[in-house]
Protein backbone atom coordinates (compact mmCIF):
# COMPACT_ATOMS: atom_id res chain seq x y z
CA UNK A 1 0.00 0.00 0.00
CA UNK A 2 1.34 3.44 -0.72
CA UNK A 3 2.38 5.20 1.92
CA UNK A 4 -0.18 8.16 0.69
CA UNK A 5 -3.89 8.09 0.04
CA UNK A 6 -5.21 10.48 -1.87
CA UNK A 7 -9.00 10.83 -1.45
CA UNK A 8 -11.03 12.55 -4.41
CA UNK A 9 -13.40 15.56 -3.44
CA UNK A 10 -16.36 13.94 -4.97
CA UNK A 11 -17.73 16.33 -7.98
CA UNK A 12 -21.24 16.98 -6.39
CA UNK A 13 -21.43 15.71 -3.22
CA UNK A 14 -20.73 18.47 -0.29
CA UNK A 15 -16.90 17.24 1.20
CA UNK A 16 -15.15 18.77 3.94
CA UNK A 17 -11.73 17.04 3.71
CA UNK A 18 -9.66 19.14 6.34
CA UNK A 19 -7.17 18.57 3.56
CA UNK A 20 -7.56 15.95 1.09
CA UNK A 21 -4.65 14.30 0.93
CA UNK A 22 -4.30 11.64 4.19
CA UNK A 23 -0.88 10.67 4.90
CA UNK A 24 -0.51 7.27 6.47
CA UNK A 25 2.17 8.13 8.76
CA UNK A 26 0.66 5.92 11.32
CA UNK A 27 3.51 5.35 14.43
CA UNK A 28 1.65 3.82 16.95
CA UNK A 29 3.68 4.56 20.33
CA UNK A 30 1.18 2.11 22.29
CA UNK A 31 1.65 3.80 25.53
CA UNK A 32 -0.96 5.53 28.05
CA UNK A 33 -1.53 8.88 29.52
CA UNK A 34 -3.86 10.92 30.99
CA UNK A 35 -6.17 13.06 28.48
CA UNK A 36 -7.79 16.59 28.35
CA UNK A 37 -10.79 14.78 29.76
CA UNK A 38 -8.93 13.61 32.84
CA UNK A 39 -9.63 9.70 31.61
CA UNK A 40 -6.81 7.10 30.33
CA UNK A 41 -6.30 6.76 26.34
CA UNK A 42 -3.98 5.49 24.04
CA UNK A 43 -1.57 7.79 22.35
CA UNK A 44 -0.71 7.49 18.55
CA UNK A 45 0.97 9.56 16.14
CA UNK A 46 -0.51 10.71 12.73
CA UNK A 47 1.55 12.07 10.52
CA UNK A 48 -0.76 14.29 8.31
CA UNK A 49 -4.62 14.69 8.22
CA UNK A 50 -6.37 11.96 9.88
CA UNK A 51 -9.85 12.83 9.29
CA UNK A 52 -11.97 13.16 5.97
CA UNK A 53 -15.56 14.56 6.27
CA UNK A 54 -18.12 14.22 3.45
CA UNK A 55 -21.35 14.83 3.18
CA UNK A 56 -24.27 14.28 0.82
CA UNK A 57 -25.91 16.55 -1.35
CA UNK A 58 -29.53 15.11 -2.33
CA UNK A 59 -31.33 16.94 -5.69
CA UNK A 60 -34.64 17.63 -5.19
CA UNK A 61 -36.69 16.47 -7.53
CA UNK A 62 -34.21 13.33 -8.06
CA UNK A 63 -33.75 12.22 -11.32
CA UNK A 64 -32.13 8.65 -11.48
CA UNK A 65 -30.01 9.33 -14.51
CA UNK A 66 -27.85 11.66 -12.33
CA UNK A 67 -27.33 8.85 -9.95
CA UNK A 68 -23.14 9.25 -10.23
CA UNK A 69 -20.30 10.41 -8.75
CA UNK A 70 -21.45 10.14 -4.92
CA UNK A 71 -19.19 9.65 -2.11
CA UNK A 72 -19.38 5.86 -2.70
CA UNK A 73 -16.31 6.71 -5.14
CA UNK A 74 -14.39 7.76 -2.13
CA UNK A 75 -15.18 4.07 -0.21
CA UNK A 76 -14.51 2.29 -3.69
CA UNK A 77 -10.85 4.34 -4.10
CA UNK A 78 -9.97 3.10 -0.40
CA UNK A 79 -11.39 -0.35 -1.15
CA UNK A 80 -9.24 -0.52 -4.20
CA UNK A 81 -5.98 1.09 -1.63
CA UNK A 82 -6.41 -2.41 -0.02
CA UNK A 83 -3.45 -4.62 0.24
CA UNK A 84 -4.31 -7.57 2.77
CA UNK A 85 -7.54 -7.21 4.25
CA UNK A 86 -10.96 -5.27 3.82
CA UNK A 87 -13.44 -6.38 6.46
CA UNK A 88 -17.27 -4.62 5.85
CA UNK A 89 -20.09 -3.90 8.25
CA UNK A 90 -22.86 -3.13 6.67
CA UNK A 91 -26.39 -2.78 7.75
CA UNK A 92 -27.71 -2.57 3.53
CA UNK A 93 -25.40 -2.92 0.66
CA UNK A 94 -27.53 -2.69 -2.67
CA UNK A 95 -24.63 -0.25 -4.72
CA UNK A 96 -22.85 -2.10 -7.97
CA UNK A 97 -19.87 0.45 -7.25
CA UNK A 98 -19.24 -0.91 -3.49
CA UNK A 99 -19.84 -4.84 -4.89
CA UNK A 100 -17.59 -4.36 -7.51
CA UNK A 101 -15.18 -3.04 -5.57
CA UNK A 102 -14.91 -5.85 -2.81
CA UNK A 103 -15.05 -8.42 -5.57
CA UNK A 104 -11.96 -6.95 -7.53
CA UNK A 105 -10.03 -6.57 -3.91
CA UNK A 106 -10.79 -9.80 -3.66
CA UNK A 107 -9.82 -11.42 -6.79
CA UNK A 108 -6.54 -9.51 -6.28
CA UNK A 109 -5.82 -11.67 -3.14
CA UNK A 110 -7.13 -9.74 -0.61
CA UNK A 111 -9.47 -11.11 2.13
CA UNK A 112 -12.53 -9.66 1.93
CA UNK A 113 -15.42 -10.38 4.53
CA UNK A 114 -19.07 -8.66 5.11
CA UNK A 115 -21.36 -8.59 7.82
CA UNK A 116 -24.80 -7.33 7.10
CA UNK A 117 -28.44 -7.88 8.65
CA UNK A 118 -30.83 -11.01 7.44
CA UNK A 119 -33.23 -8.28 6.30
CA UNK A 120 -30.92 -7.27 3.73
CA UNK A 121 -28.99 -10.42 3.03
CA UNK A 122 -31.15 -11.09 -0.02
CA UNK A 123 -30.06 -7.64 -1.80
CA UNK A 124 -28.58 -8.77 -5.42
CA UNK A 125 -25.50 -6.94 -4.63
CA UNK A 126 -24.72 -9.28 -1.32
CA UNK A 127 -25.84 -12.20 -3.91
CA UNK A 128 -22.82 -11.43 -6.39
CA UNK A 129 -20.33 -11.44 -3.97
CA UNK A 130 -21.38 -14.64 -2.12
CA UNK A 131 -21.11 -15.86 -5.87
CA UNK A 132 -17.82 -14.33 -6.15
CA UNK A 133 -16.29 -16.58 -3.08
CA UNK A 134 -16.54 -13.71 -0.45
CA UNK A 135 -17.92 -14.99 2.61
CA UNK A 136 -21.07 -13.33 4.32
CA UNK A 137 -22.56 -13.64 7.69
CA UNK A 138 -25.86 -12.00 8.44
CA UNK A 139 -27.27 -11.76 12.01
CA UNK A 140 -30.38 -13.38 11.85
CA UNK A 141 -33.94 -12.30 12.16
CA UNK A 142 -34.98 -13.40 15.21
CA UNK A 143 -36.07 -11.54 18.00
CA UNK A 144 -35.57 -8.01 18.68
CA UNK A 145 -32.18 -6.14 17.23
CA UNK A 146 -30.94 -5.60 14.00
CA UNK A 147 -27.03 -5.55 12.34
CA UNK A 148 -27.07 -1.52 12.00
CA UNK A 149 -23.63 -1.04 11.77
CA UNK A 150 -22.09 0.84 8.19
CA UNK A 151 -18.35 0.55 8.40
CA UNK A 152 -15.25 -0.83 6.72
CA UNK A 153 -11.65 -1.79 8.21
CA UNK A 154 -9.13 -1.85 5.70
CA UNK A 155 -5.36 -3.20 6.68
CA UNK A 156 -6.02 -2.47 9.96
CA UNK A 157 -4.85 0.89 9.23
CA UNK A 158 -7.97 2.82 8.09
CA UNK A 159 -11.70 2.71 8.87
CA UNK A 160 -14.93 4.22 7.28
CA UNK A 161 -17.38 5.01 9.45
CA UNK A 162 -20.92 7.44 9.58
CA UNK A 163 -24.55 7.60 9.15
CA UNK A 164 -24.58 6.14 5.36
CA UNK A 165 -25.77 3.32 4.36
CA UNK A 166 -24.03 1.42 1.17
CA UNK A 167 -27.37 1.79 -1.06
CA UNK A 168 -28.82 4.16 -4.12
CA UNK A 169 -30.87 6.01 -1.70
CA UNK A 170 -28.52 6.68 1.11
CA UNK A 171 -26.49 8.07 -1.73
CA UNK A 172 -28.31 10.15 -3.71
CA UNK A 173 -31.62 10.85 -2.00
CA UNK A 174 -30.96 10.61 1.76
CA UNK A 175 -28.86 13.28 4.02
CA UNK A 176 -25.82 11.26 5.35
CA UNK A 177 -21.98 11.39 6.65
CA UNK A 178 -19.27 10.07 5.94
CA UNK A 179 -15.45 9.98 7.92
CA UNK A 180 -12.33 8.38 6.91
CA UNK A 181 -10.46 7.84 9.46
CA UNK A 182 -6.50 7.06 9.59
CA UNK A 183 -5.58 5.10 12.90
CA UNK A 184 -4.56 2.23 13.58
CA UNK A 185 -6.00 2.32 17.47
CA UNK A 186 -9.51 3.22 16.01
CA UNK A 187 -9.34 0.81 13.25
CA UNK A 188 -7.79 -2.14 15.96
CA UNK A 189 -10.94 -1.18 17.90
CA UNK A 190 -13.44 -1.83 14.87
CA UNK A 191 -11.96 -4.67 13.52
CA UNK A 192 -12.04 -6.46 16.76
CA UNK A 193 -16.10 -4.80 16.94
CA UNK A 194 -15.87 -6.81 13.24
CA UNK A 195 -14.91 -10.25 14.23
CA UNK A 196 -16.98 -10.56 17.18
CA UNK A 197 -19.97 -10.12 14.43
CA UNK A 198 -18.21 -12.40 12.10
CA UNK A 199 -18.14 -15.13 14.70
CA UNK A 200 -22.10 -14.81 15.24
CA UNK A 201 -21.60 -12.70 18.86
CA UNK A 202 -24.11 -9.67 17.93
CA UNK A 203 -26.43 -7.62 20.24
CA UNK A 204 -26.55 -8.95 24.10
CA UNK A 205 -24.21 -11.55 23.14
CA UNK A 206 -21.54 -9.23 21.96
CA UNK A 207 -18.56 -8.71 24.71
CA UNK A 208 -17.39 -5.29 26.35
CA UNK A 209 -13.88 -5.27 25.04
CA UNK A 210 -12.94 -2.39 22.97
CA UNK A 211 -9.37 -1.97 22.95
CA UNK A 212 -8.81 1.50 22.89
CA UNK A 213 -12.15 3.03 23.88
CA UNK A 214 -10.01 6.43 24.22
CA UNK A 215 -7.83 7.12 21.74
CA UNK A 216 -5.34 10.52 21.82
CA UNK A 217 -3.82 11.37 18.44
CA UNK A 218 -1.12 13.52 18.08
CA UNK A 219 1.30 15.07 15.22
CA UNK A 220 -1.57 17.53 14.65
CA UNK A 221 -1.08 21.20 15.23
CA UNK A 222 -4.11 20.75 17.81
CA UNK A 223 -5.22 18.35 20.92
CA UNK A 224 -7.42 15.99 19.37
CA UNK A 225 -9.17 13.29 21.45
CA UNK A 226 -11.32 10.13 20.07
CA UNK A 227 -14.02 7.80 22.08
CA UNK A 228 -14.91 5.07 20.58
CA UNK A 229 -18.02 3.02 21.71
CA UNK A 230 -19.89 -0.14 20.23
CA UNK A 231 -23.76 -0.77 21.33
CA UNK A 232 -25.29 -2.35 23.30
CA UNK A 233 -22.18 -3.81 25.24
CA UNK A 234 -20.91 -0.18 26.13
CA UNK A 235 -23.35 1.53 27.82
CA UNK A 236 -23.15 4.38 24.54
CA UNK A 237 -25.99 6.73 25.84
CA UNK A 238 -24.24 6.87 29.31
CA UNK A 239 -20.91 8.39 26.68
CA UNK A 240 -23.36 10.52 25.70
CA UNK A 241 -24.92 11.91 28.21
CA UNK A 242 -21.35 13.03 29.50
CA UNK A 243 -20.17 14.49 26.44
CA UNK A 244 -23.42 16.68 26.07
CA UNK A 245 -23.30 17.41 30.12
CA UNK A 246 -19.93 19.28 29.63
CA UNK A 247 -21.67 21.75 27.15
CA UNK A 248 -20.89 25.34 27.92
CA UNK A 249 -23.33 27.68 25.14
CA UNK A 250 -24.50 25.16 22.76
CA UNK A 251 -25.94 21.73 21.50
CA UNK A 252 -27.11 21.09 18.00
CA UNK A 253 -28.69 17.59 16.61
CA UNK A 254 -29.56 15.99 13.66
CA UNK A 255 -31.76 12.86 14.47
CA UNK A 256 -33.20 10.62 12.14
CA UNK A 257 -35.38 8.79 15.40
CA UNK A 258 -35.06 10.39 18.63
CA UNK A 259 -36.99 8.37 21.10
CA UNK A 260 -34.25 7.59 23.97
CA UNK A 261 -36.07 9.61 27.16
CA UNK A 262 -32.49 9.60 28.86
CA UNK A 263 -31.19 11.22 26.26
CA UNK A 264 -34.11 13.86 25.34
CA UNK A 265 -34.00 14.60 29.35
CA UNK A 266 -30.19 15.57 29.04
CA UNK A 267 -30.88 18.00 26.44
CA UNK A 268 -33.79 19.93 28.28
CA UNK A 269 -32.09 19.68 31.67
CA UNK A 270 -28.90 21.74 29.46
CA UNK A 271 -31.70 24.56 28.39
CA UNK A 272 -32.69 24.96 32.36
CA UNK A 273 -28.57 25.56 32.93
CA UNK A 274 -29.13 28.13 29.88
CA UNK A 275 -27.61 26.28 27.33
CA UNK A 276 -28.71 26.56 23.62
CA UNK A 277 -30.45 23.17 22.17
CA UNK A 278 -31.61 23.08 18.70
CA UNK A 279 -32.11 19.92 16.55
CA UNK A 280 -33.63 18.92 13.21
CA UNK A 281 -35.25 16.12 13.21
CA UNK A 282 -36.49 13.45 10.49
CA UNK A 283 -40.35 14.29 10.06
CA UNK A 284 -41.21 10.95 9.14
CA UNK A 285 -40.45 9.77 13.05
CA UNK A 286 -41.48 12.86 14.15
CA UNK A 287 -44.69 12.19 15.32
CA UNK A 288 -43.77 8.30 15.49
CA UNK A 289 -44.55 6.48 18.65
CA UNK A 290 -42.33 7.03 21.63
CA UNK A 291 -41.14 10.22 19.80
CA UNK A 292 -39.43 12.72 22.23
CA UNK A 293 -40.11 16.00 20.13
CA UNK A 294 -43.08 16.99 21.80
CA UNK A 295 -40.70 16.39 25.37
CA UNK A 296 -38.15 18.54 23.42
CA UNK A 297 -40.24 21.37 22.48
CA UNK A 298 -41.98 21.73 25.53
CA UNK A 299 -38.73 21.71 27.66
CA UNK A 300 -37.21 24.66 25.41
CA UNK A 301 -35.19 22.72 23.25
CA UNK A 302 -36.13 24.25 19.39
CA UNK A 303 -37.01 21.32 17.27
CA UNK A 304 -37.44 21.40 13.37
CA UNK A 305 -38.69 18.68 11.14
CA UNK A 306 -36.22 18.52 8.35
CA UNK A 307 -37.21 19.41 4.87
CA UNK A 308 -35.83 16.55 2.91
CA UNK A 309 -39.17 15.00 0.93
CA UNK A 310 -36.76 11.76 1.25
CA UNK A 311 -34.96 10.93 4.44
CA UNK A 312 -32.41 13.39 6.73
CA UNK A 313 -30.57 9.95 7.96
CA UNK A 314 -28.12 11.92 10.08
CA UNK A 315 -27.44 10.77 13.97
CA UNK A 316 -25.45 13.50 14.96
CA UNK A 317 -24.80 15.98 17.78
CA UNK A 318 -22.57 18.84 18.37
CA UNK A 319 -21.31 20.34 21.68
CA UNK A 320 -19.94 24.13 21.88
CA UNK A 321 -18.83 23.80 18.36
CA UNK A 322 -16.13 21.74 19.62
CA UNK A 323 -16.88 17.97 19.98
CA UNK A 324 -18.83 15.71 17.17
CA UNK A 325 -20.90 12.82 18.45
CA UNK A 326 -21.40 10.99 14.94
CA UNK A 327 -22.40 7.06 14.11
CA UNK A 328 -25.22 4.09 13.03
CA UNK A 329 -26.48 4.79 16.84
CA UNK A 330 -29.57 6.70 16.59
CA UNK A 331 -31.12 8.00 19.76
CA UNK A 332 -33.23 5.35 20.43
CA UNK A 333 -33.61 2.31 22.79
CA UNK A 334 -33.45 -0.31 20.64
CA UNK A 335 -29.82 1.50 19.40
CA UNK A 336 -29.12 1.31 23.22
CA UNK A 337 -30.23 -2.07 23.96
CA UNK A 338 -31.10 -4.29 20.95
CA UNK A 339 -29.15 -3.56 17.79
CA UNK A 340 -25.29 -3.71 16.63
CA UNK A 341 -24.35 0.26 16.77
CA UNK A 342 -20.97 2.26 16.37
CA UNK A 343 -20.58 5.49 17.81
CA UNK A 344 -17.23 8.37 17.74
CA UNK A 345 -17.49 11.17 20.33
CA UNK A 346 -14.60 13.56 18.23
CA UNK A 347 -13.37 16.33 20.16
CA UNK A 348 -11.95 18.26 17.16
CA UNK A 349 -13.01 21.95 16.69
CA UNK A 350 -11.95 21.32 12.37
CA UNK A 351 -13.98 18.17 12.33
CA UNK A 352 -16.64 20.55 14.58
CA UNK A 353 -16.74 22.93 12.27
CA UNK A 354 -17.47 20.68 9.14
CA UNK A 355 -20.82 18.99 10.69
CA UNK A 356 -21.63 22.47 11.77
CA UNK A 357 -21.69 23.39 7.78
CA UNK A 358 -23.60 20.29 7.13
CA UNK A 359 -26.03 21.40 10.37
CA UNK A 360 -26.70 24.48 8.73
CA UNK A 361 -27.52 23.19 5.24
CA UNK A 362 -29.74 20.75 6.84
CA UNK A 363 -31.22 23.91 9.26
CA UNK A 364 -31.87 26.10 6.60
CA UNK A 365 -33.87 23.53 4.76
CA UNK A 366 -36.26 22.71 7.18
CA UNK A 367 -36.75 25.87 7.84
CA UNK A 368 -37.83 26.74 4.50
CA UNK A 369 -40.25 23.69 4.38
CA UNK A 370 -41.93 25.31 7.83
CA UNK A 371 -45.52 26.58 7.04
Amino acid sequence: MSQRFEMRAPTWAVAVTLGLSIILGLLFKGCTGLDVLGNQGVTETVSGDWIAVSFTAPRFPDEQADHSGGIDLDLVTLIDSGQQRVDVAAYDLDLDTVSAALIRAHDDGVQVRLVTDESNAGEEAVTRLRQAGIPVVARPDEGHGIMHDKFVVVDEAWVWTGSWNMTDNGTYRNNNNGVLIASRAIADDYATEFEEMFTNRFGPSSPANTPNPLVNLEGQDRPVQVEVYFAPEDGVANHLIQALSSAQSTVRFMAFQFTSEPVADALIELVGRGITVQGVVEERSADAPYSQVARLRAGGVEVFVDGNPYIMHHKVMIVDDQVVVLGSYNFTLSAEEENDENLLIVHDPEVAAAFLGEFGRVLQQAQAATP
